[in-house]
């Protein structure tokens, strides 16, 4: 059981993995930082300084200051603000994701793709033709 759980962590697949876990979960606080410090403030700008992240409706009736609040007093609430943001750092995710792999595959099949290999300039018989002949002339 031991060997099967080196031989599995020794296949390159597992370390790419760990490796793109890792720095996603680094990306992810960079782009909750773009949603939260650039785009919002873009969007408040646009809805007349509405704070986008603290748009939120509380299910008891009551009206609340902030969305901080209304959760401390243990009030049911629809945080409609922060399942926006969450909807908004999943798209910027999968856009730069899918950019990334359209760059690698791009990378790759640049390094796949065999030399364009120079034409032979020479104009005389092919190195076939000639072994023809002379298999021919060994015939007679």
């Amino acid at each position: 059981m031991i060997n099967e759980f080196k031989d599995f962590i020794a296949k390159g697949n597992v370390m790419d993995m760990a490796v793109g876990i890792i720095v996603g979960a680094a990306f992810t606080g960079i782009v909750q930082s773009l949603v939260g410090d650039i785009i919002n403030p873009i969007i408040a700008l646009f809805t007349g300084g509405i704070d986008f992240s603290g748009w939120f409706y509380a299910l008891d009736g009551e009206t609340y200051a902030s969305l901080e609040t209304a959760m401390e007093s243990g009030a049911p609430v629809f945080a409609v603000g922060k399942f926006t943001m969450a909807v908004i750092n999943f798209f910027i995710i999968a856009f730069v994701v899918f950019m990334l792999v359209k760059m690698v595959n791009r990378i790759k099949a640049a390094a796949e793709k065999p030399d364009e290999v120079a034409p032979d300039v020479h104009s005389g018989p092919s190195q076939l033709d000639v072994l023809l002949e002379i298999r021919d002339a060994l015939k007679k």
